[in-house]
């Protein structure tokens, strides 16, 4: 694996998205302003970090049987095995996967237990998804973006409010794909639970965090111009494509896998 360098030291005098989510999904790789902010969290928000680490593994094992062998995973958290590339080189070990996130922890860990197979490849660059173009700019020295690439934006785009357009920076990132790509995403909604929306924003608000939780209809305009594959957008244990459904639970976060057309 090949890493990019960090830019800045771990700043643990304030709260990181990677790490609060590390903490929910029962990590120890976070500090006491993580683990202060995910208590103040609804008594759901670990099952919900848990179903929607389940879809991403469901939905990668599912595109690397399909034949996509070139991951690009923007806002890769800190390492949870099984890992992205971990779920994807089972069903192939020649794949490819490129992280990137911005938090210094994050390559910390990813030099430890990013470790590819023989066959395949990961690499890594600290990198924020407000840079689209930076983050293209590494992955096609590592991805043939001739080819189809999937992209995966997994819990992240509710860390970009509206004002730092998060639509076009997702547009951006689509558009560097080559028909026949798939672009993931999960997104994190208060449709289904609207009387904790703002104990939820209030929460990641007083640690510094802005949180832009989103209705179907905005979650919908992700995927414009791009074919959702069945069922479709859906919450997060209603999507599954082979072997057994998922035991339905109560979730708050809508998740999609759209193919990019022939344009």
């Amino acid at each position: 694996m090949t890493t990019g360098i960090p830019r800045t030291q771990v700043d643990t005098s304030k709260p990181h998205p990677a790490r609060v989510y590390d903490c929910l999904l029962g990590g120890k790789d976070n500090y006491p302003v993580d683990r202060a902010v995910a208590r103040q969290l609804p008594e759901n928000s670990p099952r919900d970090a848990r179903l929607n680490r389940a879809f991403m593994h469901r939905a990668v094992a599912w595109l690397a049987e399909s034949g996509i062998d070139q991951f690009l995973d923007i806002g890769t958290g800190i390492p949870t095995e099984p890992n992205l590339h971990q779920v994807a080189q089972r069903a192939n070990p020649a794949c490819r996967v490129v992280y990137s996130d911005n938090d210094p922890i994050v390559l910390r860990h990813a030099e430890a237990l990013l470790i590819s197979t023989p066959e395949g490849a990961t690499d890594y660059i600290q990198a924020d998804v407000r840079e689209p173009e930076v983050i293209l700019e590494h992955a096609r020295a590592f991805l043939d973006f001739g080819r189809p690439v999937a992209l995966s934006l997994i819990a992240l785009m509710h860390f970009v409010p509206d004002g730092d357009d998060p639509y076009a920076i997702a547009r951006v990132l689509t558009d560097a794909l080559a028909p026949g790509s798939f672009f993931v995403l999960t997104q994190g909604t208060a449709d289904f639970h609207p009387d904790l929306a703002a104990t939820v924003s209030g929460t990641y608000k007083s640690g510094g965090i802005s949180l832009a939780l989103r209705s179907r209809e905005q979650v919908a305009r992700f995927f414009d111009g791009l074919d959702l594959e069945e069922p479709g957008l859906v919450r997060a244990t209603e999507w599954y494509r082979t072997g057994p459904a998922p035991e339905a639970e109560d979730c708050s976060f809508y998740v999609g896998v759209a193919r990019v057309p022939e344009r």
